[in-house]
């Protein structure tokens, strides 16, 4: 392998007849935030798993900062830090002894961990319920102290599982400007998100993976330009024209929802430009128009087919659920 802080080459994971990861390659550089992207069941978590050591792959190989996740899984375990999707932290300790233990466990200078503790706690805006019992918390909050608990030991690769579950919005660009101040500091961050917003705004690099597959893997502006396309969005007054619209506009491939007419930039910004003519000419006004840039939206839409969570659905999920809570 090569001197990649993470390289995987060929990795293989099963469950009985269901292959979780079928051939995984990915390798982060140093100081970055690495981000695997796709939905429940692409295999984001099966491939933290294997590499934080906490299951063994059935085939291919991996290291971390070096150490091979196999044979030196102790050594691969002091050196990172872990935050899953569920906090793993324990409910019958207040939050300053939980960072305490952690500290004590992952060896950081007994002089250290109290301060460190403590730094942790302002930083993730606990402060005031330091001596709590930690079941006593809100699940955002356990979230953060689950999160400040994998950065007591300054570790140098980070392992983030979809970190902003159970965040508020406000929690979550917290959280986002955190991750960035640990790639800012020389930390490697490897996150796994379904959410696309989080990808585009925090990742150097992303890969696309589904069903246990890496489908492609580039920067957010590369895949942008690769796989997605800028989009026209003409807004007309009425049902009526804008059904008109959709028949004058039928061989540019058009895509409607409501009053709402869309042409993607195929062959060219000049099939925008056509559009508005042929509009034009037919005596039809938008009552709104725009040109919305490609996402990694549009990208996992055009790989997979179908598409990925966004932050919208995200929070209406949450609204949901807290309405029946």
């Amino acid at each position: 392998m090569d001197d990649a802080v993470i390289a995987v080459e060929g990795l293989v994971k099963r469950y009985g007849s269901v292959v979780a990861l079928d051939g995984v390659d990915l390798r982060v550089s140093r100081g970055t935030v690495f981000g695997l992207l796709g939905p429940n069941g692409a295999g984001k978590t099966t491939a933290v798993r294997v590499l934080t050591t906490i299951i063994r792959p059935d085939g291919g190989r991996a290291s971390v900062l070096g150490h091979d996740v196999v044979r030196e899984a102790a050594a691969v375990r002091y050196r990172i830090g872990l935050a899953g999707q569920n906090a793993a932290v324990d409910g019958n300790l207040t939050g300053r002894e939980n960072l305490r233990l952690i500290g004590r466990l992952t060896q950081l200078p007994r002089r250290r961990i109290a301060d460190r503790a403590d730094e942790l706690l302002e930083r993730f805006g606990l402060s005031s319920a330091r001596d709590r019992l930690v079941r006593t918390y809100s699940g955002g909050m356990r979230r953060r102290l689950d999160l400040a608990a994998a950065l007591v030991h300054y570790p140098e690769v980070v392992f983030l599982d979809e970190p902003t579950t159970g965040l508020d919005p406000q929690g979550r660009l917290e959280l986002w400007e955190i991750i960035r101040e640990l790639a800012a500091g020389g930390a490697t961050v490897l996150l796994t998100t379904q959410y696309l917003e989080e990808a585009d705004r925090l990742a150097n690099r992303v890969a696309v993976v589904d069903r246990g597959r890496v489908i492609a893997e580039g920067t957010p502006v590369q895949l942008k330009a690769q796989f997605g396309s800028a989009v026209l969005e003409v807004g007309l007054p009425d049902e009526a024209t804008a059904t008109r619209a959709e028949m004058l506009l039928a061989s540019y491939g058009v895509e409607r929802d409501g009053n709402q007419i869309c042409v993607k930039d195929v062959d060219g910004p000049r099939i925008f430009v056509d559009a508005l003519c042929t509009l034009e000419g037919a005596g039809l006004t938008p009552s709104t128009m725009a040109i919305r840039e490609p996402s990694l939206a549009d990208v996992f839409l055009a790989l997979t087919g179908r598409r990925a969570e966004s932050d919208g659905d995200r929070a209406q999920q949450q609204a949901t659920t807290e309405s029946r809570t």
